[in-house]
């Protein structure tokens, strides 16, 4: 765990940061084993438990989690993987991957919330 850096309001719970790896602020990781120059990002969290169980998530060396991502386990997360911010990341994904996983954002013109009696 040498050169990592865990900033402020971040949880580790049963979970091993490789070398050089950081996670800076507004975090959650659990049963997570994190390899080398890893990087979390703002508000990332490990959804590690399914009201029953605890899963593990494994993070592979020189991956990086875009803000406000989830990282949904059991689950592991190849080498070299970047998560686009906003992903709920379900799946297992292999080494050198963009992982997108987050509903296209719908505009509606026009709408607004209806006031009782309209």
């Amino acid at each position: 765990m040498n050169g990592c850096r865990v900033g402020n309001f971040v949880e580790l719970k049963k979970t091993k940061l490789g070398d050089r790896t950081n996670v800076a602020h507004l975090s959650y990781l659990g049963d997570t084993t994190a390899g080398q120059n890893v990087n979390i990002g703002a508000g990332t969290i490990t959804a590690n438990y399914d009201g029953v169980n605890k899963h593990k998530t494994v993070i592979g060396d020189r991956t990086k989690t875009g803000a406000n991502s989830v990282l949904v386990a059991p689950l592991t997360l190849g080498a070299d993987i970047n998560i686009a911010a906003g992903s709920a990341v379900t799946e297992d994904v292999g080494d050198d991957a963009l992982v997108i996983g987050r509903v296209r954002q719908v505009v509606k013109p026009g709408w607004r919330l209806k006031k009782v009696g309209e």
